[in-house]
């Protein structure tokens, strides 16, 4: 072999084994960086594993005040439904406590009405009576329709029947035959009336 094949099979030796320490070298990097891959692999499930560990517990607290919230809700229905109930059942309490003295009244006036010797006495206690219940009516926004002079409204008044009488204008009524009442402007009862032809 000549010099220069010994120098071009050096240097062809020289750049197979530089090959093969650059090829080596390339592996050790390769296999370092899956190394470092691996652990940041696993660095990254830990920390998933807490964040989901961290979320289980706030799913946890969040379904606990659900619960609390929903129990509450169930209570309120049920306290709301038995407040609703009574005030069904007692609805009338107030106007009976008002109508009692009326009654107890009532009853005096019939007891004294059996040894009564002065009519005019009796007149009074029931005019007496009479006003007290007024009052209990009053108190409850029950206002008394007596349309006497007033101009006949079918809304309102129910006639009876209807007369020809002198110097009364038609339509109008001219007798009440019996009161009519409304509750907080709603009609209760309409006024029995007779109406002017």
């Amino acid at each position: 072999m000549t010099g220069q094949e010994n120098e071009t099979a050096e240097n062809e030796i020289n750049n197979d084994a530089e090959q093969e320490t650059q090829s080596s070298e390339d592996v050790v990097v390769d296999l370092e960086g899956e190394l470092e891959s691996a652990e940041q692999a696993d660095t990254d499930v830990e920390s998933l594993q807490n964040q989901l560990a961290k979320e289980k517990e706030q799913a946890q607290a969040n379904l606990e005040i659900a619960l609390r919230a929903q129990a509450e809700m169930d209570n309120l229905r049920k306290r709301t439904a038995r407040d609703v109930e009574n005030a069904h059942k007692y609805a009338l309490e107030r106007f009976i406590n008002e109508l009692l003295p009326i009654m107890d009244s009532l009853e005096l006036g019939m007891s004294a009405a059996e040894s009564a010797e002065n009519i005019d006495d009796l007149r009074e206690g029931m005019t007496l009576t009479m006003k007290m219940f007024g009052s209990a009516m009053e108190k409850f926004n029950v206002k008394t329709l007596e349309p006497q002079g007033e101009k006949f409204n079918p809304e309102q008044h129910e006639a009876v029947s209807m007369q020809e009488i002198e110097g009364a204008e038609s339509g109008t009524v001219v007798t009440v035959m019996q009161k009519g009442y409304e509750l907080n402007g709603r009609l209760v009862r309409p006024a029995m009336v007779v109406v002017a032809k």
